[in-house]
């Protein structure tokens, strides 16, 4: 059985499933799935939908059409040339962002095209991603004079810095294959094989206690923006809270036991 979640606008669709999965999907194909200020808006209330779901176990972020995402919306942005809406502008997708990671349940960016600019940025700051194929990416701003700037935060994070800085310097595509090569993508499969790959990568999350993978995905971020020692007694502290949760508990007594553990969630 599934569940449909009303959406903020039609620009986006919003789906949960019985199992917990939230499916946001994109749907502006004619504008190639733009970040628009109406999207980020639509894309900010579904991101906060998931965080209040407590049953909520993984998001995928999908998109319709020829285009994974274009990145902003370069005709809305050209009509309002003020300092004040371009801060306003990039920081409402920044927002976006950060919810993407402070999500205590993975995200996957389903990518089934193009993902150019700030789209790009989209799939760099999801936690995992597939991509087809023939799908392209790249932090072109530079083409019309502006340096992606705020798509170098989660590139820069994914991928070592000099391919970052080319993309960003020279504008290049990589294909989907260098992506994966990269580090910035999980998997590459043909078009027919995608949704496949997304719910392959579902069943081993859905497998796991979500509690292990809320206090994982919060450790991991936060441990990377500091120093090793610092990191270290992050992560100590996380696992010792870890441990003493009873999904923990059985997990450990069912290795022992030789048998399958029995989660609580």
């Amino acid at each position: 059985m599934t569940d449909h979640c009303a959406s903020p606008s039609d620009e986006l669709r919003h789906r949960r499933d019985d199992r917990g999965v939230h499916t946001l999907t994109l749907n502006t194909p004619a504008a190639f799935n733009v970040l628009s200020e109406s999207m980020l808006s639509a894309l900010q209330a579904a991101l906060a939908v998931v965080a209040a779901d407590p049953q909520a176990r993984a998001v995928v972020l999908a998109a319709e059409g020829k285009a994974f995402c274009a990145g902003h919306n370069l005709k809305e942005m050209s009509a309002h040339p003020d300092l004040a809406y371009y801060q306003s502008l990039f920081a409402q997708c920044s927002r976006v962002m950060l919810s993407i990671q402070s999500l205590p349940v993975p995200v996957i960016a389903r990518v089934q095209g193009l993902a150019t600019a700030a789209g790009c940025q989209l799939v760099a700051q999801c936690d995992l991603a597939v991509a087809v194929d023939s799908a392209r990416f790249g932090v072109n701003g530079i083409d019309v004079g502006l340096f992606c700037a705020t798509p170098s935060v989660p590139l820069s994070r994914n991928v070592p810095q000099k391919l970052a800085m080319e993309m960003l310097l020279t504008g290049a595509f990589i294909t989907a294959p260098e992506a994966l090569a990269r580090g910035l993508i999980n998997r590459v499969v043909p078009a027919g094989q995608l949704d496949q790959a997304v719910e392959e990568l579902l069943g081993a999350i859905l497998s796991k206690p979500a509690v292990a993978l809320a206090m994982g995905k919060q450790l991991f971020y936060q441990q990377r923006e500091t120093g090793l020692a610092a990191a270290y007694q992050l992560a100590g502290q996380t696992m010792a809270c870890n441990m003493i949760h009873p999904d923990a508990q059985e997990g450990v007594k069912a290795f022992v036991d030789k048998r399958t553990p029995s989660w609580r969630a």
